[in-house]
This record gives C-alpha cells, sequence and structure tokens, in this order.
C-alpha cells in the first residue's frame, strides 16, 4: 500500500504501552503524532 503525503492515513489498531488497544479512528479530527520506537526499552 502506497500512502502520499496529504493522503488519510488507515485506519488500524495497536497495543499501547499501557496495554489497552489504541485504534487510529478514535482520534480523527485531532492532530495526532505516531511515535514508533523499535525495542525502545529493552537492553541493546
Amino acid at each position: 500500500m502506497k500512502i502520499k503525503v496529504g493522503d488519510q492515513a488507515p485506519d488500524f489498531t495497536l497495543s499501547s504501552h499501557l496495554d489497552k488497544e489504541v485504534t487510529l479512528s478514535d482520534f480523527r479530527g485531532q492532530t495526532t503524532v505516531l511515535v514508533f520506537f523499535p525495542m525502545a526499552f529493552t537492553p541493546v
């Protein structure tokens, strides 16, 4: 799937660090920033 600058992001659901499911559409109409740190809290 290709997304162009300015396109609306597809809806998805992820688990939060609080072990709750968060869905992108829950934030529709709000400015939202998605940050992903792979293995951010694990020793390297």
